[in-house]
């Protein structure tokens, strides 16, 4: 038997280097919540949590207040060898509290592959090695997004990401600057973030198609499923499914036939955790659905966490991991190299990752 003999959970308030904007809002920080399980010999276990009432439904306090009351008596004292059933227990437990799950769930799998010395993706089933990342270039003017699609270019990044939704005109003239500007070598993604109608999306998909716009996520409101569908399917199987997304059963219902999206997006933010996330993969996978792991602004933790799951997945076609990469400050170090926008995963046990 090895025991969790102790357990603590802080928030911390992480700054971005660069503040961007989306369809609703700009962002300069984070708040990032951290929980720490310590075994009776010694090792531990560390996840994270990025709450927002937008995507995960609950907010800082709600999050912190959910680890208060269960964390203790779902974990303390309790046998890590029985890890599984712990998951188990954490998502039936804090079902409205998904960043809350998310963090306990990532801290047993960090704490259980180390109990074996192996990196959790081993533990997990390792099918990918190296996959790039998109970077996200955030709503601004057009030559704003230009010189900051040139500083990532120059930093290694061969996949841009652009955050769109105000306007699907002033959107398709920023994507057209992007592409003279990056040449067609590089590759170009969308995010909507649930900005267009129905009749905007379509139109704007029209005057894009020679972009050679790789994919674009959630173009529509989240409660706009079925207006999906009267579009051709030649841009619904490029449309990913991101806030239409959050947990299993909407993984299965948006696996039918006929299709809405051709593409999930998992955070495990929105789902969980890793335990959650894995099975919407597996529907995924069943399904013949690409998916894209993404992320919100978050820690190392939690980035390293989902690149372990994703690469655990024969699903995983698209990288969207770049959460921690403008914080000014974190708790972690290590964990992923990333060289040229490509990410790899340590050799180290757990998530590879090591307090600062």
């Amino acid at each position: 038997m090895v025991i969790i003999s102790k357990i603590e959970h802080w928030t911390e308030n992480l700054e971005l280097i660069r503040p961007y904007r989306i369809a609703y809002e700009t962002i300069s920080s984070v708040e990032n919540h951290f929980v720490l399980l310590e075994t009776d010999e010694g090792a531990f276990g560390i996840g994270s949590a990025s709450p927002s009432p937008e995507v995960t439904g609950e907010s800082i306090e709600d999050c912190q207040a959910a680890l208060d009351d269960n964390l203790d008596s779902l974990l303390l004292n309790h046998d890590i060898e029985h890890w599984k059933h712990l998951c188990h227990q954490i998502q039936i437990s804090m079902s409205k509290t998904p960043a809350a799950r998310a963090a306990c769930d990532i801290a047993l799998h960090d704490l259980a592959a180390k109990l074996v010395e192996l990196p959790l993706v081993e533990l997990l089933g390792q099918v990918h090695h190296s996959m790039p990342t998109s970077i996200t270039i955030g709503i601004q003017s057009i030559e704003e997004s230009l010189a900051e699609a040139e500083e990532y270019l120059g930093r290694g990044f061969r996949i841009l990401k652009l955050k769109t939704g105000v306007s699907w005109e002033a959107d398709v003239e920023c994507l057209q600057k992007i592409r003279e500007k990056v040449g067609r070598d590089v590759k170009i993604r969308v995010d909507a973030n649930q900005g267009y109608s129905a009749g905007e999306y379509e139109k704007f998909s029209d005057q894009t198609n020679w972009l050679d716009i790789e994919l674009v996520e959630q173009a529509l409101p989240a409660t706009s499923d079925k207006k999906m569908l009267d579009l051709p399917e030649r841009i619904r199987m490029r449309s990913v499914a991101d806030e239409s997304l959050v947990n299993e059963e909407d993984a299965a219902r948006l696996a039918q036939s006929p299709r809405a999206f051709g593409i999930f997006n998992i955070k495990l933010m929105k789902c969980g955790g890793i335990t959650p996330a894995l099975q919407i993969a597996h529907m995924a996978e069943k399904a013949g659905i690409d998916l894209m792991w993404g992320c919100n602004d978050e820690s190392i933790v939690s980035i390293t966490a989902a690149l372990h799951a994703a690469f655990s997945s024969s699903a995983t076609k698209y990288l969207d991991l770049d959460g921690s990469l403008d914080l000014a400050k974190d708790v972690v170090k290590d964990g992923f190299f990333l060289e040229n926008g490509k990410m790899e995963l340590t050799a180290n046990p757990g998530l590879g990752v090591n307090l600062i």
